[in-house]
């Protein structure tokens, strides 16, 4: 059996949220951020961002990951398993509040740094051919079509910037998207990002450290039990989704209205979420993977 075949590699959803926060192994993370923003990256350190939640309904908040580079810049990586109506307003939330956190008051505005949000979707966004989506701002002129240049004062001198230089940009994976034979390092990575696989001959960025530092077996008992509850947990999510659209849009077609239609798919999600939090409670799952899998609160887990 090849190497390939015995080794098993853990997903980067879940090593982004356990693994790649420890400096040991920011190799791997600083591959990913290269491949995917096309220049050299370095992750100077990992910043704060599920822990300031300002308000308990701050639902936008989640953010798997966000880094400073080595030029001061701010990188955000979110991962989403399961669709989420309204995701393009998350994550324009997430941009705009990672800049107000890291601003303080009374700076310039110059001083506002540059950031870039990647996010890596397992599930399908919208109508596209493409696996990997790239949006920045510019301005375009309406009737001669250049791109306009702004000029600012920087250390007594005038200079000109494009407004993508200061603006953020946006990146979107789609991985179930990707149907190619990787032969380049963004398609090694997909490949690893969709199937898991790393090649024993990658010389992809940190495709290479991952190969030695996120290996299934080498996790303990108790950290490869907690990742295959995980796994269950993304599995059951994704089957309560299924499960809520169908019989939702089976209840908004017998309404024949659009609320009926919306309010159809909540109640059907909310009636599949109880039966299975019900039914994952008796089996003696922990409270928390029960709330990962299912999105109910502890109050209403507790009333089961």
């Amino acid at each position: 059996m090849s190497e390939e075949m015995q080794d098993k590699y853990i997903r980067f959803d879940w090593a982004i949220k356990r693994l790649l926060r420890q400096k040991a192994n920011f190799d791997v993370l600083e591959g990913f951020l290269t491949v995917f923003l096309g220049e050299k990256v370095t992750v100077d350190e990992i910043l704060e961002s599920e822990g300031n939640q300002q308000a308990a309904d701050d639902k936008f908040n989640r953010v798997d990951i966000k880094a400073k580079n080595s030029k001061g810049e701010i990188i955000i990586i979110e991962i989403q398993n399961t669709r989420e109506l309204y995701y393009l307003e998350r994550i324009l939330y997430g941009v705009v509040k990672a800049i107000t956190e890291h601003i303080s008051l009374g700076e310039r505005y110059y001083q506002v740094k540059k950031i870039y949000s990647i996010s890596i979707l397992y599930f399908d966004i919208g109508q596209g051919d493409d696996y990997l989506y790239h949006g920045q701002n510019t301005f375009i002129g309406v009737h001669t079509k250049d791109q306009l240049r702004i000029s600012t004062k920087e250390k007594d001198a005038i200079v000109t910037r494009m407004p993508s230089e200061i603006f953020p940009e946006y990146i979107l994976i789609r991985v179930n998207q990707f149907n190619e034979v990787a032969t380049t390092p963004l398609e090694e990575w997909m490949e690893y990002l969709k199937n898991g696989i790393i090649r024993s001959d990658t010389n992809a960025p940190g495709l290479g450290e991952a190969r030695e530092k996120l290996k299934y077996y080498s996790m303990s008992a108790q950290d490869r039990n907690a990742y295959d509850e995980h796994l269950s947990a993304i599995m059951i999510q994704n089957d309560v989704l299924d499960s809520a659209k169908l019989e939702g849009l089976m209840e908004g077609r017998a309404e024949g209205r659009a609320e009926g239609r919306a309010e159809g798919i909540a109640e059907g999600f909310r009636k599949r979420s109880l039966e299975i939090a019900r039914n994952l409670k008796a089996m003696g799952l922990a409270p928390e993977a029960i709330i990962q899998a299912t999105k109910l609160t502890t109050e209403e887990i507790a009333r089961l």
